[in-house]
């Protein structure tokens, strides 16, 4: 039996939508594999990756306060250079299709009027062919996806704008899954009127540090904090000045505090803060800054007046003091409970 050459183009065709099948089955399955956006997206993309003959491939997130994307995954020899810069929305062809939420499929991008020398010339090759699509999920943008070929490159037909469209789905589908679930578990976690961490999520986090901080020989401290008479400022001013008053000390105790160290709302008017990698000088300066910052800070009732806030403080350090998790939290809550027996607003440390 002999083929002829329709005979072999159709087998090759066939071929050809036997992988996209298997790649759109895999990244599929990608979806139920994890819920972490940088891992999600950098799997579709490498598995995708098979399917185009691109030179350069991006991804870039929509930043909502910003106005802007994000080049958050790049699939190029630039990509340390152009990872993590911004692109104006409406800028380049990229900001083009984000603000008419249209694909783009072009040819020659350096005849297209709406090609930015300036922003998209940074890829490292002289652009030819491109195609771009919106990443968006029932009328949300969340993004574009962009594939850059260079001039002697082949160029992009509708076939693949096509296909790129239909993983640009995959990834929204992958991305607002994985948002849905952060946020669902931020409400878990989160204490609703401070915005800090709630019990249960200290509890977890301190069993963290400690294994960390044995493992590797470090230091970590833990730091309990008490409202000094806050009972009366709910009494003499109501529970929405205490409720106020109590959200404030939340974001004062954010701003004073590293990314690596976690601070949570213990009771009522309590606090604890997980002190990863500080010995008993790190622990002492940081609270020191953080009761001065709250002993000056003008607090306001519901009817302007201002009331002062004090707070005391008990440091505990985890190997210097204690080995072990219950110790620690019984010196450092020991710590507190001196201080507020005896002179309050202040700190004590072990």
């Amino acid at each position: 039996m002999t083929y002829d050459k329709d005979d072999g183009r159709l087998l090759e065709m066939l071929h050809r939508r036997n992988e996209e099948l298997e790649t759109l089955v895999q990244i599929g399955k990608t979806l139920t594999s994890t819920l972490d956006i940088e891992e999600l997206t950098n799997i579709i993309i490498e598995k995708s990756n098979l399917l185009f003959k691109s030179r350069a491939w991006f991804l870039l997130l929509y930043d909502k306060e910003s106005n802007t994307f994000v080049f958050d995954v790049v699939v190029s020899d630039l990509a340390p250079q152009l990872k993590g810069k911004h692109l104006r929305m409406g800028q380049g062809i990229a900001g083009w299709v984000a603000q008419h939420r249209r694909p783009a499929l072009i040819a020659d991008a350096l005849t297209d009027a709406r090609y930015c020398a300036h922003s998209e010339a940074r890829i490292g090759f002289e652009a030819g062919s491109i195609a771009c699509v919106p990443v968006e999920i029932q009328g949300q943008l969340l993004g574009v996806m962009q594939l850059v070929n260079g001039s002697a490159d082949p160029v992009f037909d509708e076939n693949d704008l096509m296909l790129l469209s239909t993983i640009a789905d995959y990834v929204a589908i992958g991305i607002s899954n994985a948002r849905n679930f952060s946020r669902v578990r931020e409400l878990v976690i989160t204490d609703d009127l401070t915005g800090l961490f709630n019990a249960r999520y200290f509890d977890e986090v301190l069993d963290i540090e400690i294994r960390r901080a044995q493992r590797y020989g470090t230091s970590m401290a833990l730091v309990f904090m008490d409202l000094d008479h806050f009972k009366r400022v709910n009494d003499q001013h109501g529970h929405l000045t205490g409720s106020r008053v109590l959200a404030e000390i939340g974001h004062l105790i954010k701003r004073r505090i590293r990314d690596i160290d976690c601070a949570a709302r213990y009771g009522g008017d309590e606090f604890v803060l997980i002190l990863p990698q500080t010995d008993k000088r790190g622990a002492y300066e940081l609270v020191a800054d953080l009761h001065h910052r709250i002993r000056t800070h003008v607090f306001y009732t519901e009817d302007g007046a201002q009331i002062q806030v004090t707070a005391s403080f008990g440091i505990a350090t985890l190997p210097e003091d204690v080995d072990n998790k219950y110790a620690l939290i019984r010196l450092a809550d020991k710590m507190m409970y001196q201080v507020k027996e005896t002179t309050r607003d202040g700190i004590m440390m072990a």
